[in-house]
């Protein structure tokens, strides 16, 4: 009896525990420019507990961040010019919490965007990749220059940080794992593909594990995209961690989220906690947004190497007053 009811506090423990770990999802939500569609998205993303989500296919143009009214903070990525098609395109929804944790974020194009997160482990951030790769149809030269980007990126993180790469990967990677078994379990959907072994070889390339792969569930939620009469089943979004911290994934499954998309929202359960970093008072947050605009950029240019003249007339002997004087310079202008 004694061991029963310990092993039942036990089992509460956990279930506890793991309900404080903060949720990462991904969702191609198939265009963000419907009326409200950024709303939707972010009501459900309250309702299943997300401190991440990561968003393919928004269709938006250019890159920037949006703050809505609900206190979530838009990143987005997409074609760099106004005439670009409105196609592709990747972003990542920011809870108010998650916010507070973020370091730095990058927009390398319309189908990849990347963030880095400070962790409430010392000297280990996590750096996630939200990715909107080419469909199995593509050509060759496309599916190339994405994945060679891919890897330029994955590999330039620091050895210690926490990788999570997610997205809309267009890949199937089915359930025989047979040459790529540190990569991924026998948990997969279906049949894999042309695709599915490009995007294996390179998590076996960067190692990383796909997370969808290893955790067994019912198939409805593996699924991401099912056709309308209900007979094809596709397992094509994915999340990815490193494998050496392949223990602070906890779980991935496929939830019943809605906003309008074909795709399922796909999320997993992290064991890593977000720090939310306390700014220090009399810090300066700088918009490097608009060094985007090319008559802001020309002005900053000109007015620092004036700055930088003026420096230079002064005597600085010590490394120290250097420093100093050069990051005045930097903020002032």
């Amino acid at each position: 009896m004694t061991a029963c009811m310990e092993n039942r506090k036990e089992t509460v423990r956990s279930k506890l525990l793991t309900s404080r770990r903060p949720t990462i999802a991904t969702w191609n939500v198939r265009t963000m420019y419907a009326g409200g569609k950024a709303a939707v998205i972010a009501e459900e993303m309250k309702r299943y507990g997300i401190s991440l989500l990561g968003l393919g296919e928004t269709r938006w143009l250019q890159s920037g961040q949006v703050k809505l009214a609900s206190g979530e903070t838009i990143l987005y990525s997409g074609h760099p010019e106004d005439s670009a098609p409105h196609t592709e395109g990747v972003a990542f929804m920011l809870s108010k919490e998650t916010q507070r944790a973020l370091i730095s974020w990058e927009p390398i194009n319309s189908r990849i965007i990347t963030a880095k997160f400070q962790t409430t482990h010392k000297k280990i951030n996590l750096q996630v990749l939200q990715c909107y790769a080419p469909t199995n149809d593509t050509d060759d030269e496309t599916k190339d220059q994405f994945y060679n980007q891919l890897y330029t990126i994955v590999q330039a993180r620091k050895g210690k940080d926490i990788m999570i790469l997610m997205g809309d990967m267009n890949a199937k990677i089915g359930g025989n794992n047979n040459g790529f078994e540190p990569v991924m379990g026998r948990e997969g959907l279906g049949t894999m593909n042309a695709n599915g072994e490009r995007f294996a070889a390179a998590c076996a390339d960067n190692n990383l594990v796909i997370g969808g792969s290893v955790f067994q569930h019912k198939n409805i939620h593996k699924a991401i995209w099912v056709s309308p009469d209900h007979t094809t089943e596709n397992q094509i979004d994915h999340i990815c961690i490193s494998q050496k911290l392949r223990h602070s994934l906890l779980d991935v499954r496929v939830r019943g989220a809605d906003a309008g998309s074909d795709h399922h929202l796909l999320t997993a359960k992290i064991q890593l906690k977000f720090k939310c970093m306390k700014h220090r008072e009399g810090r300066v947050k700088f918009n490097t947004q608009l060094f985007q605009d090319i008559g802001t950029s020309e002005l900053y240019k000109v007015a620092l190497h004036n700055r930088y003249q003026a420096l230079e007339i002064e005597t600085l002997n010590e490394v120290e007053e250097i420093w100093k004087g050069l990051k005045t310079m930097w903020k002032d202008t």
